[in-house]
């Protein structure tokens, strides 16, 4: 059965500059058995209620501003599949989650970034899964408990995001070793208590975790951390790293 992952997708320019965690994703794709398709949630695909993608080719969408134009020219053409979507949908609505299917959504960078480190050839078919972020992290507890079985069925589920990602206090001069320290103090907090399945600490993490505001603003980044180990089981650390002093590179895995 395969795992389910979360993994941190950094900045835009990861998919040009892959560091230290490029590596790491492409060793994880080539131990892993070869998935009949991806469901993925991403830290850029905000919504009110649950929407799941279901076109037959989604478009690259560059939805950033400011990178080189390099950049810009990179395509992730993977194929859609509107009958996993539809699958998806069912069971978040037999586990009581409203659901809605889009079919023009196009994948954002939170879903083309690692994939195109993972599996650059584009040849297996992505359906991404919205993240209600107003709903918190109990919800996609729920929606990746909804959708873990998909696991057995060869198809292997992630949430992308960030394990730190406050970008107003970056240090864009900073090498891979230099950590800032509120940064590594609330990465080390939470890898404590995914391990001790901490449930109740890791639903109040922004009461909890320390200097947790100021790692996450906002909490979309975080988010898809929630649905990985909803979708999955025991705890693993894949990679850890940070780049630009705060900004956490983590890959967890759930078996």
């Amino acid at each position: 059965m395969f795992p389910s992952l979360f993994i941190s997708h950094g900045s835009p320019m990861l998919a040009l500059q892959p560091g230290e965690s490029g590596p790491a994703l492409a060793r994880l794709a080539a131990e892993l058995p070869r998935p009949k398709a991806i469901v993925i949630v991403s830290a850029h695909w905000e919504s009110r209620d649950l929407v799941v993608s279901s076109g037959e080719q989604p478009e690259t969408w560059h939805d950033f501003g400011g990178f080189p134009a390099a950049l810009f020219a990179v395509q992730y053409p993977a194929p859609g599949q509107p009958q996993l979507a539809a699958e998806v949908a069912q069971r978040l609505s037999d586990a009581g989650l409203p659901v809605r299917l889009d079919p023009q959504r196009p994948f954002d960078h939170g879903v083309w970034v690692p994939l195109s480190l993972m599996y650059p050839l584009a040849d297996i078919p992505v359906v991404q899964v919205s993240l209600p972020s107003r709903q918190g992290p109990a919800l996609q507890e729920a929606v990746g408990k909804a959708l873990n079985s998909l696991r057995e069925q060869g198809i292997l589920l992630i949430g992308s995001g960030s394990i730190t990602h406050n970008l107003r206090e970056l240090d864009w001069h900073a090498g891979p070793e230099r950590i800032t320290p509120w940064a590594r103090e609330f990465r080390d907090w939470m890898v404590e208590k995914l391990a001790a399945e901490d449930t109740a600490a890791l639903l109040g993490y922004r009461e909890q975790a320390p200097h947790a505001v100021r790692n996450h603003p906002s909490d979309e980044h975080l988010l898809p951390l929630y649905f990985a180990r909803g979708a999955g089981g025991a705890f693993g650390i894949e990679h850890q790293g940070f780049t630009l002093g705060a900004l956490g590179m983590d890959i967890y895995r759930f078996e």
